[in-house]
């Protein structure tokens, strides 16, 4: 799968096809395309073959294993260049068309459950069995690009380690990681599931969401009413935190400036008082 970036767009994708990949906006892309195509196309590169990347080097591969597809990388730079110098934006308004945008969404979320199942067949390759590695390779493979994210940002002279995924992980790397404790549960056998049949129930599931999500406009992940609930079982989490803060900052501030308007307001008679002594 292939990929580009655009400031205030999403992502366009595809293997002979175009597809959405990312749903948040790309800041500063537009203006790097202007002034470095060459960081432009390498953050593209990234974004796009980010789980492939990803994988290897946890893998002990080399990095660069990507680029010895060329076609992939035709493909890639194909679209990346319609998309950032097609005369009249053209290739980029097309795929602000709704409905395109939404056949998009759903196959690209077709191609995230083959890359999962692709890297959990290439880890167990590696590691015979081994869980962990699996489900973490599985994982790298289906969300590289976003959780390499910080990396692709620096290419663009963009750095934010507060949006590190790790940290506020997005819906499609949280779903990215369900998927990949579940296939390698059925690899294991462990899940009393055919292979083909969890592909589709979760390949249907992915594309429902996505598509739902696009149209309601919705930024809330599906998981948030579970993550609630278990965070506040297993970990203690408080539901309002931040609010109790806000509210003791705000209260200890208005404390603190009542005390200073009424010393202020003190100082203020006493000095009357000794001018009118002097008079």
């Amino acid at each position: 799968m292939v990929c580009s970036l655009r400031a205030g767009a999403n992502s366009v994708c595809g293997r002979g096809h175009a597809r959405e990949g990312h749903t948040q906006e790309q800041r500063g892309a537009l203006e790097v395309s202007r002034q470095s195509p060459i960081a432009c196309w390498f953050s593209a590169m990234l974004y796009c073959f980010g789980g492939s990347v990803l994988s290897s080097l946890m893998l002990a591969e080399p990095p660069v294993g990507f680029l010895a597809n060329s076609t992939n990388i035709f493909l890639a730079s194909s679209i990346w260049y319609l998309v950032f110098y097609c005369p009249h934006d053209l290739v980029y308004r097309c795929f602000s068309f709704l409905p395109l945008r939404l056949m998009a969404a759903g196959m690209k979320e077709v191609t995230r459950t083959w890359k999962i199942t692709a890297g959990i067949a290439h880890a167990n390759s590696h590691f015979k069995n081994a869980w962990f590695v699996m489900v973490a390779v599985g994982w790298a493979r289906g969300a590289g690009g976003g959780l390499i994210s910080n990396v692709e940002q620096l290419v663009r002279g963009v750095w934010k380690p507060e949006s590190n995924e790790l940290l506020k992980m997005s819906y499609p790397v949280k779903v990215t990681l369900v998927g990949a404790v579940l296939f390698t549960l059925q690899h294991a056998q462990n899940l009393p599931i055919a292979r083909h049949n969890l592909m589709f129930f979760y390949t249907t599931f992915l594309v429902v969401t996505k598509v739902t999500m696009m149209l309601t406009q919705s930024a809330i992940s599906p998981f948030a009413p579970f993550e609630a609930v278990l965070g506040q079982m297993l970990f203690g989490w408080q539901q309002t935190p931040s609010k109790v803060k806000s509210e003791a900052r705000v209260s200890s501030n208005g404390t603190s400036s009542g005390c200073d308007s009424a010393a202020g307001e003190a100082s203020e008679s006493i000095k009357k008082r000794q001018a009118k002594k002097t008079e």
